[in-house]
């Protein structure tokens, strides 16, 4: 299966949703009597009620339906208005991971618990070894051995080393294990997988900090990637979030993971509009190669085809 259909079916709970009443509403907007007049107001409120229904959020709505109130005029279709807006919001959504000049390149993983933060480390060294590269797995909670343990299940389904260390361990220490063992064995990526936290939490914030300045000490301009792993099914929630470790944690990017389970995968657009993070991968599955990166141009013709 490729990539896009990987996509389109991930998001197919999402579509489903979005599919026959925005088919309608493009049927109304488009009919030959509307144009001359542009969009109507009827149409308008629709299309909100859909967008916000799909988690798109306040802002990123409202500057889609200035575009389309905007553009309507001109007699393109909402649909293919739409889809130009929602590609002009993800211009900058879509990057690859940085990569130094020399040396390894360290990612950080940070978010709350349950967001699926130890499996994406697992799916994401999978998929750099996949790419050709030799990843390395940093296990740095060490607060709890379950998930240690399985961490080191992920590392063998990948096919990659773990470096670990007993339950209780300081974390910083591990991460500077890691990263001479990445040095030594020059692997291209090192992945630290961090302890789930809140940004409220002070004490785990400046754990993290401590590990990032252990990352900056042994790896020149590391770590080169923090990225949040946010789960796409609590919507809204997720986007706070984002801005707070986005103010706290440094965070370069997200991976958003669970948009097979939700009917509101609008949440990546809100991301992109709000926050101007780029969102590198995609969960859209439970199996080891269900994390995707992430693909604008996918997203919004698996959202916004049409149904029929």
């Amino acid at each position: 299966m490729g990539l896009f259909d990987k996509l389109t079916q991930g998001l197919s709970r999402t579509a489903e949703r979005l599919a026959q009443r925005f088919d309608d509403i493009v049927r109304r907007a488009d009919a030959p009597d509307r144009q001359a007049d542009g969009v109507d107001v009827d149409t308008v409120e629709a299309l909100e009620e859909l967008l916000l229904g799909a988690d798109v959020g306040l802002p990123a709505t409202a500057r889609l339906l200035d575009g389309v109130r905007v553009q309507q005029r001109r007699g393109e279709s909402l649909r293919a208005l739409l889809t130009a807006e929602l590609r002009e919001i993800f211009a900058d959504a879509e990057t690859p991971l940085r990569r130094p000049a020399t040396g390894p390149r360290v990612v950080l993983i940070v978010g709350v618990n349950g967001t699926g933060k130890t499996t994406t480390v697992g799916k994401l060294a999978n998929r750099l070894r996949l790419d050709g590269e030799k990843p390395l797995i940093c296990a740095a909670d060490t607060f709890r051995a379950a998930a240690v343990d399985q961490l080191q299940v992920w590392a063998t389904r990948a096919g990659v080393d773990l470096v670990r260390a007993p339950e209780g361990s300081d974390p910083a220490a591990v991460v500077f294990d890691a990263l001479a063992a990445g040095k030594a064995r020059g692997v291209g990526t090192v992945l630290i997988d961090t302890a789930g936290r809140l940004h409220t939490r002070v004490n785990l914030m400046a754990e993290l900090d401590k590990i990032r300045r252990i990352t900056e000490r042994e790896v020149p301009g590391a770590p080169h990637e923090v990225l949040l792993v946010l789960d796409a099914t609590v919507g809204q929630n997720g986007l706070v979030q984002a801005r707070e470790f986005a103010a706290t944690a440094g965070v370069t990017g997200v991976v958003l993971t669970k948009l097979d389970g939700t009917a509101k995968g609008g949440i990546a657009i809100a991301i992109a509009h709000e926050l101007k993070l780029p969102i590198r991968f995609v969960g859209v599955g439970e199996s080891i190669d269900d994390l995707l990166p992430f693909s604008a141009d996918s997203y919004v013709d698996a959202l916004f085809r049409p149904s029929w």
